[in-house]
């Protein structure tokens, strides 16, 4: 694995902890000669994390989009910037360019665009691990929601393991490295379709 895809918030939130989580991200993917993808901004926690592994060497290349450039404070201190059109184009790209998906507290956008790149790994569209940084239970409520989603037969069991969890950075990358792809049919009832 070379390539760490990050989504996480433009804005810091209100606990200092969201911070030094993205910081240790952003130095763990540095410290490993990976390369870190997110979403170009240079506030919030997008910038935290694009900051860390830039202090520590590492590469980082952000996508964003034009109309987004001004509002989140494209960051022009990274490796490489994409400017690109739309968020569709932006997703895509980071999705391509990503060998592996971690996910940050942040808000709709952040939740979103992790989900989606979730599914695509469930349908097979790529094989890549899917992981969610967790400090202090912020993820607790979105775990349960999974939790439910299987005991209302809406989520198989095997797809709810796609979602690695854990609250340390080293941690979450090396069960990212440890990932084998689940090749599963996501119907639970084919007789149902």
């Amino acid at each position: 694995m070379f390539s760490i895809g990050v989504y996480c918030a433009s804005s810091p939130g209100n606990d200092p902890r969201f911070a030094q989580l993205a910081d240790q991200l952003g130095e763990e993917i540095a410290r490993r000669g990976w390369r870190l993808v997110y979403g170009g901004g240079h506030v919030g926690l997008m910038g935290t994390v694009a900051d860390a592994a830039l202090a520590k060497g590492g590469e980082v290349r952000g996508v964003i989009t034009r109309a987004l450039a001004d509002k989140e404070v494209a960051h022009t201190g990274l490796t490489q910037l994409d400017v690109v059109e739309s968020m569709h184009e932006r997703k895509q790209r980071m999705a391509d360019l990503a060998d592996g998906f971690v996910m940050l507290p942040g808000g709709f956008g952040t939740l979103e665009e992790f989900c989606e790149v979730l599914t695509w790994t469930q349908l097979g569209v790529h094989f890549k691990p899917c992981g969610v940084l967790d400090v202090d239970g912020f993820f607790d409520p979105f775990q349960a929601l999974l939790d439910k989603m299987v005991e209302a037969r809406f989520l198989r069991v095997e797809h709810r393991g796609l979602v690695l969890s854990a609250d340390t950075a080293a941690g979450l990358l090396d069960s990212l490295l440890a990932w084998k792809p689940v090749v599963v049919d996501k119907w639970i009832d084919r007789s149902q379709r």
